[in-house]
């Protein structure tokens, strides 16, 4: 059985897509980048913050979700400039504790709306 999670405490889907999928067990968040769910207005007061965003906007999909960053799996970080990972990577791993998740991190050419960072992430679900 396949389970849409949603919250308007995280930026609506840009396209047909959903927020976040459940199916046997799994959580799948679509790719999150730094929107302000109440304004909608794009994060682009320096990377840190747009990070800060990101993490922010995957935090109200899991809690939505009822699980949290513990669960987290796997993540794929995409940047626009590779020289921001450690920013990115701080504010990434502020979010955990133990057990971090698998993950790889991608320089791409462009992202949607023209942020700087998108991350996505695969959770277990009880």
């Amino acid at each position: 059985m396949k389970t849409i999670i949603n919250t308007d405490k995280a930026p609506a889907p840009i396209g047909p897509y959903s927020q976040a999928v459940a199916a046997n067990g799994l959580l799948f968040i679509s790719g999150q980048i730094p929107a302000n769910p109440a304004t909608g207005e794009i994060v682009t007061t320096g990377i840190t913050d747009e990070a800060k965003m990101v993490m922010e906007n995957l935090k109200a999909i899991l809690t939505e979700a009822g699980v949290g960053f513990d669960k987290i799996i796997k993540s794929t970080i995409f940047l626009t400039d590779m020289q921001t990972f450690a920013q990115v990577n701080e504010v990434y791993g502020s979010y955990f504790t133990a057990d971090f998740p698998a993950r790889e991190t991608v320089q791409v050419s462009a992202l949607p709306k023209g942020v700087n960072v998108e991350i996505s992430v695969i959770a277990l679900k009880d």
